[in-house]
């Protein structure tokens, strides 16, 4: 009896390693108001997965490396004065989305769903994508618990860490390589173009709540966690998509969040 929801267990952990990985980190993607940043990494992925396809690699690889790719690039073209940083997202991101899509065209005949990848099948997870998030997700955590005071300084005031000591242009690398290898890993629960969603609003939802930044943390992964199995069992009951069961169930509880807020 136990196999028959062998798929469901499978599901469920993997939901709730990404959302706990996704909670802490998607806190300062909103401190830093880099959900644009979110999304044109999403578009990374998408040329990260055509590349996967034609090199006939595994295709979770392919997203984490078209998004560390991304990531590199974007930190080493911030660092010229010519351009500000959302022109160049604006450009990296289309132009990420029109290579992959014409990629994609020129690939031979793909045998998978492109919908599940973009949007997410977690129910279909294998045993090794479970290992495969927590062990990355286990590596962001502890990842971003050493960064967390060096990232906090300088997502508070970048000058003022610079002159405190901090390594201002490796720690925001580092933060940026830990956003890549999150969008890889919740590539089959909520799918990358989805993932922003879920690096931001939990922490939104958060923020009516906390009153430090590791209580912000906290509760915007249990917020996470709260909505992936609220998602997970929307899908189950009544046959919902459960990426995007997810993030509805993330919005609703964002919505009460303001609701509480108001009052």
């Amino acid at each position: 009896m136990m196999g028959d929801y062998d798929f469901l267990i499978r599901a469920g952990l993997a939901a709730v390693a990404v959302a706990l990985t996704a909670g802490p980190l998607g806190c300062f993607v909103v401190w830093r108001r880099m959900a644009y940043f979110g999304d044109a990494l999403a578009h990374a992925s998408l040329l990260g997965l055509a590349l996967g396809f034609i090199l006939k690699i595994d295709l979770m690889i392919g997203v984490l490396a078209g998004g560390l790719l991304f990531a590199l690039l974007l930190f080493l073209l911030e660092r010229q004065k010519r351009l500000s940083s959302d022109t160049i997202l604006g450009i990296l991101a289309h132009a990420a989305l029109a290579f992959g899509l014409c990629a994609l065209a020129l690939a031979p005949a793909l045998k998978v769903d492109l919908q599940s990848l973009l949007f997410g099948d977690v129910l279909s997870v294998t045993f090794e994508d479970v290992l495969w998030v927590w062990g990355g997700g286990l590596f962001v955590i502890l990842s971003l618990a050493q960064l967390w005071r060096p990232l906090l300084a300088v997502t508070a005031h970048e000058e003022l860490a610079r002159i405190d000591g901090v390594a201002v242009e490796r720690t925001k690398l580092l933060f940026l390589m830990l956003m890549a290898l999150t969008v890889a890993l919740a590539m089959k629960v909520v799918g990358v173009l989805l993932m922003t969603a879920l690096l931001v609003i939990p922490p939104a939802a958060a923020r009516s709540f906390a009153r430090s930044p590791e209580q912000m943390a906290v509760i915007a992964a249990c917020i996470g966690l709260v909505s992936v199995l609220a998602g997970l069992y929307a899908s189950l009951m009544i046959d919902l998509p459960a990426g995007p069961a997810i993030i509805v169930a993330a919005t609703m509880v964002f919505a009460g969040s303001m609701a509480v807020r108001r009052s």
